[in-house]
């Protein structure tokens, strides 16, 4: 079995764990100090937000500036589109800002989400059919007949 760690630096960790608990995501103590916090969204895909000394630690590569410069962009996806709603409305509401409009391509529902540092999240929603046989597939199911 395959887990994703993504890294992520923050300049403020406990503004880091509540902005990402309020989303929904929980804690994992055992990987969590005064450096760092194991951020939990299922049992397989966990942010490590690094305070941006300790991130410096991992790599002789200068940090980019999240808030300037776009480095990765994560995307979660979500069950429904009101699934994606609610969760960048919640990171609305405790600090997060949405950087573009949302994205509705009919077979898949998207919107961005920058944390308070600028750490870009992609929170997104596919339509089964267009996940289990391609978009187009999905859009020959929809056209009128």
């Amino acid at each position: 079995m395959t887990h994703i760690f993504v890294n992520i630096a923050t300049s403020d960790l406990e503004r880091a764990k509540s902005f990402y608990t309020s989303l929904g995501a929980g804690i994992n103590p055992l990987f969590t100090d005064e450096n760092a916090a194991c951020i939990v969204w299922d049992d397989n895909v966990y942010f490590m937000v690094l305070t941006k000394e300790y991130f410096s630690t991992f790599t002789d590569k200068k940090l980019a500036d999240p808030t300037t410069h776009a480095q990765v962009l994560i995307a979660l996806s979500r069950e429904s589109r009101e699934a994606v709603d609610q969760i960048v409305e919640a990171g609305l509401a405790n600090g997060g800002t949405e950087p573009t409009e949302p994205k509705d391509y009919g077979f898949m529902y998207s919107r961005d989400l920058d944390d308070p540092d600028g750490n870009g999240i992609e929170f997104v929603f596919m339509e089964p059919q267009a996940a289990e046989q391609g978009p187009d597939a999905y859009a020959s199911q929809q056209a009128p007949a």
